[in-house]
Order: structure tokens, then sequence, then C-alpha cells
């Protein structure tokens, strides 16, 4: 193929200058954001570090024209080759460095491998994380002055002005993080928790735990929010409060466990687990479920929350919810169930419940290793606790042949020897002949 040749250099000169933009043209395209207006394109008195800001402002969505199409990262200092197109300088030397003397973008072989700095564009990304930068500041600085006066105002009001400013706190910390800082840095953690206390209202309390599940808590907060007085009014208000309210309760109590083994007995009331499974059979909210199985399952944890939990009812509900859940949820659910498996109590329930062994039978080889691993330990659990009821049942379910493809599968060598040893079990009631009818195996597994 012959190597590409320009005609003379003015048209590769024409070619790069096609390629140069100016701020007016950048204006009126929208890629500063001037709306026509005059955008000033002398740089600050005090000089911003376009390094620093195009940090800061990572996540912003930058004009594709300021990207550097080897880095994919906009670009600080910009050079164009003689194709006419542009990169960061350090990027395309590195490529001609690796013995590369094409341009990356339109591989065309170069007949000049010297950069030309590309000032109009660089002076054109400057303009515009500047811009970008100094209105992230002040929105910030707007930020932080609103909530020093919010916090101020608590201090003053009560009744529904109270529930009005943390109402326009909470919603100001869910936007910006700016706020959030704020609010810590100033002290607010402790002036909003102390609003919680016996005689605190629900509309209050709801505004309060929907500002302290946005921020940052440390230990002394936390330590704080666990008295009894303060959990008791969250789980109450769990119980009573809306839905989001419901999820705030259930997200901040887990932040609260987060780290602090004693405080699951001290804080896992029959009053919680009953609203906790109150909000997990509310499938039409995926938040909501899986920050309930969440918190359950760090209850749960302890073992000597586990008999309580079976007492409110907890399994056959659980076994009910299963049917639809996403994989997340039904790891959880399997999770806590298998749980529940290691006590007396936990076992008998779920023998009792028709629908545990078809279910959790179904889901071998079927969600992910996870729940497969889980379902095994629960359906050993059962057909050991009570083997001539419950093993015929799985049998009939399907379990044998589920159990083969695990054994023949590229799980693990522990959940493999789990199902060979519950194969077994299943097996002791039958004649082989019979127990190879029942599995219903396909001419192949057989």
């Amino acid at each position: 193929m012959p190597m590409y040749q320009p005609s003379t250099r003015r048209e590769a000169d024409m070619k790069l200058e096609s390629q140069v933009l100016d701020l007016e043209t950048a204006v009126k395209d929208g890629i500063l954001g001037g709306g026509g207006g005059v955008i000033s394109t002398g740089f600050a008195s005090e000089k911003l570090d376009l390094k620093v800001m195009i940090e800061e402002l990572e996540s912003m969505d930058v004009p594709t024209v300021f990207i550097c199409p080897i880095s994919l990262e906009p670009m600080q200092d910009p050079v164009t080759l003689c194709t006419g197109q542009t990169y960061e300088r350090s990027n395309i030397l590195k490529w001609f460095s690796l013995g590369h003397y094409t341009c990356p973008t339109t591989m065309q072989e170069l007949w000049d491998n010297s950069v030309t700095p590309n000032k109009t564009l660089q002076q054109l990304i400057y303009s515009w994380f500047s811009q970008k930068y100094l209105a992230m500041k002040k929105r910030s600085e707007d930020v932080q002055g609103r909530v020093k006066e919010i916090l101020e105002n608590l201090k003053k009001v009560k009744g529904q002005a109270r529930v009005q400013a943390l109402k326009e706190l909470r919603q100001v910390v869910q936007a910006h993080g700016t706020a959030k800082k704020t609010v810590v840095a100033c002290g607010g953690v402790g002036l909003i928790s102390s609003l919680l206390g016996p005689f605190t209202t629900h509309a209050v309390g709801s505004e309060v735990v929907g500002v302290l599940v946005n921020l940052n808590l440390d230990f002394d907060s936390k330590s704080d929010l666990l008295q009894p007085a303060k959990i008791s009014l969250m789980v109450d208000i769990l119980n009573e409060g809306s839905i989001e309210t419901k999820i705030n309760c259930t997200r901040l109590i887990g932040m609260l466990m987060e780290g602090n083994d004693s405080a699951s007995e001290n804080v896992a009331s029959l009053s919680l687990l009953v609203g906790l499974l109150r909000l997990v059979k509310n499938k039409k909210r995926p938040n909501g479920v899986l920050a309930g199985l969440s918190l359950l399952k760090t209850i749960c944890s302890h073992e000597s929350v586990r008999n309580s939990f079976v007492n409110v009812g907890a399994v056959p509900h659980l076994v009910e919810l299963m049917p639809g859940l996403n994989n997340e949820c039904l790891e959880l659910v399997l999770y806590i169930l298998e749980l529940l498996s290691s006590i007396p109590e936990g076992r008998l329930a779920l023998k009792d419940c028709p629908n545990t062994i078809p279910y959790v039978v179904k889901l071998l080889m079927k969600a992910s290793e996870n729940c497969t691993q889980f379902a095994l330990s629960i359906l050993w659990a059962i057909c050991k606790f009570a083997p001539e009821e419950c093993a015929s049942l799985a049998v009939d379910a399907g379990l044998a042949a589920k159990l083969l493809l695990v054994i023949q599968s590229g799980y693990n060598p522990v959940l493999k020897q789990r199902s060979a040893e519950l194969l077994k079990l299943c097996s002791l009631n039958y004649t082989a002949t019979i127990f190879i009818s029942k599995c219903k195996l396909t001419r192949t597994i057989q």
C-alpha cells in the first residue's frame, strides 16, 4: 500500500488550522455553556491549577474535544500532529517512544513527527474547567452557609418549624457532599441526635433519621445513638412511618451496628424483628427489601437472637419471599435461613413449612454458587433432622438429579462432598432400582 503523501505543506497546515477551535465558536456551540454570552478568556488573577480542577470535577461530563484519544482523560498540555489530530503531550510522546510513527487515531504514517502545542485548545480547556470549578466552589460556599444557618435555627425553633428546618437540611445533605461535611465539621451530628428522645414526635424523628443516615458517623456518635431510648424511638418510627422512613431507619440501625458485635443483642427487640419482616415483604420497594434483609443478616449472626426470630414466624415469611427475588436478595434470604437451621427451633420451622424443600431444591445450580452452598446446607440440616419425612419429599422435588449436577460441576470440592453425602442420605430408604426411578434422571445422567 503506498504511503500517504500530502500534496503540499500548506494543505497540511490548512488541515491543522481546521481543527483549531476558537472561543467564540466554542461558546456558540455550547462547549463552554456560555449561552451566546461573552466569556472572559484571560486567566484568573490567582491562577488555578488545571490538574487540581480536573481531579475535583472528575464526575462531570467533559466535552469530547477536550479528551485525549489515547488516555480518554482531559488534556492538560494538548499538542497537534501533522495529521491534524490532537493528543496529550505525554501520551503521544510515549506512543512515539514505543516505536510507533503513526497517528493513533487515523493510523496514517507520519511525514513529520514533530508536535505543535495547541495553545488555543489549552486555553479553551482551562477556561471551561475554571468556569465549572468556580461555579462549583460558589455553590459549595452557598451550601455551607445555608447548612450553618439551619443548624443555628434548629437550636431555637420547635414544633412544625423544627420539622421544616430538618426537612430542608435532609434535602441539602442528600444533594450535596459538601453539606454532609459541613454538618459534621460544625458539630451538627450531636445537635441533631439530641433531638431524639422519649418525647420526640414521629414527624421530627423521621426527619432526624433522614439526615443522620446520610452522614459519616464516628464511634462516639454511634454510641450516643445506641442509647435504648433512641433505639426504641427508631424502632417505633420504623414500624409506623412511611416506606421511605422505614428504609432510612433500617439503614441507620445497620450503620450503628457496623463493627459493634454487642449491639445486635441490645438492639434486636421483637418489635424490630417484626418491623423488618414487614419491610422485606414489600417487594414493590426492592431497596427496602435489600436494606431489611441486610440488617436481618447482621442481627441473626448472633445466635442468641435466632430463637426469638424463629418465634415471631420468620421462617415461613422468608421462604415465601424467595420466588422472584434478585440474586443479591436471594443470597441474603438463604444465608439467614441457613443460620436459623443451626438451631433446633429453626430446623423444625423449616421442616413444617410446606414450601421449604421445593423452593430450596429449585435454587440448586440456578442462581449462584453461594446460593447453592446455602441451599445445600439448609437441605442437609432438615433432612438430617427428619430423614424419613424430608428425604423422600426432597427426592420427589428433584433433589437427586440436582445433586448429581453439582457433583459433576466445577463447584468447589466441599460443595461436591456435601452433595454426595446428602445424596447418600436421601437414598437410604430406597433400593437402588427404586431410587433411580424416583430420581427421574435423564438417560445421560443415568
